[in-house]
């Protein structure tokens, strides 16, 4: 026994017709939405235009350029601001040497460095020729008077009457005075004979610097009084003995036998010597 089978319509619909509906609902729903957004653009344009109309103002939609802000002569300078460049970026192959530029000014002196070691000893050199030979410098007298000599109111200088050493007449009798023609260190003695009763004062004179004295105070008895000293001298100097001026009784006893009264000089070192 067959038994039929009975379908209902739904399960017999056609796969094609279920897609052409699913189309012309989509096509529906699309023409619904554009007419809603045209509408709602549509009031919206209006009601900005008739703002704009009532405010006297013109119209600018946000998608039209900005127009430039005029320009206003300003009383404060204008900059441009310039972009700053590494130049690193930018450098390029190293260039050929240029020529040597001038000396500049000499600098000012440095200080002085500290002393350096000591070098190596050299090798012992040749003798050299022999030198000019030294040339050597005398200069030397002695003196002597006979005769005594008093004080007055003046400074006397002692003149001596007896010569004993003069070496080139460096000492000049009429003068009394030694005059220096080699400039050294010399060396110079005085010798004098005092009187009984009398004072003795005499100075030992460089120009007319007195330099030292020869004193005896008065005494019942007569002594041999001396002084001597070295002097440093140059060219043209003089020394010589005074006879103070009298204030006092002064004098210097001598016969016209004997030699009481004294004086030498000479030349120690010259100065040319070093």
């Amino acid at each position: 026994m067959q038994t039929k089978t009975h379908m209902s319509p739904e399960k017999t619909r056609d796969p094609q017709n279920t897609t052409e509906m699913a189309g012309i609902y989509l096509s529906i729903y699309l023409s619904i939405y554009l007419s809603i957004y045209l509408s709602i653009y549509l009031s919206i344009y209006l009601s900005n235009i008739s703002s704009c109309e009532s405010s006297g103002t013109e119209c600018r939609r946000c998608c039209d350029p900005a127009e430039e802000a005029p320009q206003y002569a300003s009383p404060y300078p204008q900059y441009n601001i310039v972009p700053q460049i590494n130049i690193t970026i930018l450098k390029g192959e190293k260039g050929d040497t240029g020529e040597r530029g001038l000396y500049g000014k000499t600098g000012k002196s440095g200080q002085t460095g500290p002393r350096g070691p000591h070098g190596v000893k050299g090798n012992k050199g040749s003798i050299g020729a022999p030198g000019e030979p030294c040339k050597s410098y005398y200069a030397a007298f002695s003196v002597g008077r006979k005769k005594a000599l008093h004080s007055n109111d003046y400074y006397q200088t002692m003149i001596f009457d007896t010569e004993f050493v003069n070496l080139y007449g460096h000492f000049n009798m009429f003068t009394g005075k030694f005059f220096c023609y080699v400039p050294g260190i010399y060396f110079f003695s005085l010798n004098a004979h005092t009187w009984n009763q009398k004072e003795t004062y005499l100075h030992m004179m460089k120009n007319e610097q007195e330099m030292a004295i020869l004193y005896t105070q008065p005494s019942d008895r007569s002594i041999m009084q001396s002084q001597s000293l070295m002097l440093e001298l140059e060219r043209d100097d003089q020394v010589w003995i005074r006879l103070y001026k009298g204030e006092r009784e002064n004098a210097v006893f001598s016969d016209d036998f004997d030699t009481y009264i004294t004086f030498s000089g000479y030349l120690v070192k010259a100065k040319s010597e070093g």
